[in-house]
């Protein structure tokens, strides 16, 4: 580990010690997030009046988190596509978060705090229909 991986979690066990960096629990939350039907993507912010969705290789930057000795709380930013029931797909991350932190880490996740940042429409291509056959 280089000078810059802030270690949330360490344990020592008889055999060394386990550390786990905070970018290793915002990679977990972020992947368990998108995974959910209904969330197009993570959230950066708003730049420029438009809320900037961010690719797969970039989803701890739309997640914060707070950790203790031995619990977790996490804050997800994310955009979710037009036509979901917002507080369903919500929920839905919440429970998602949770289970994916807990059972990967062993930590508690005391919080999910969702914070929709925005919504997308679906590009699906059309096809257009001919006048003429």
């Amino acid at each position: 580990m280089n000078g810059n991986d802030v270690v949330i979690r360490e344990e020592h066990t008889n055999l060394g010690s386990i550390r786990i960096a905070d970018e290793v629990v915002k990679i977990i939350a972020g992947l368990a997030a998108t995974e959910v039907p209904g969330v197009a993507g993570m959230s950066g912010g708003v730049v420029g009046g438009i809320t900037e969705m961010l690719g797969r290789k970039n989803l701890s930057k739309g997640v914060k988190v707070e950790v203790g000795e031995k619990e977790a709380a996490v804050d997800m930013f994310v955009i979710v596509d037009f036509g979901s029931r917002i507080p369903d797909v919500a929920a839905k991350i919440q429970e998602s978060v949770k289970k994916a932190i807990e059972s990967m880490t062993g930590l508690t996740v005391v919080e999910v705090n969702v914070n929709i940042q925005g919504v997308t429409f679906s590009q699906e291509p059309r096809d257009e229909e001919h006048r003429v056959k």
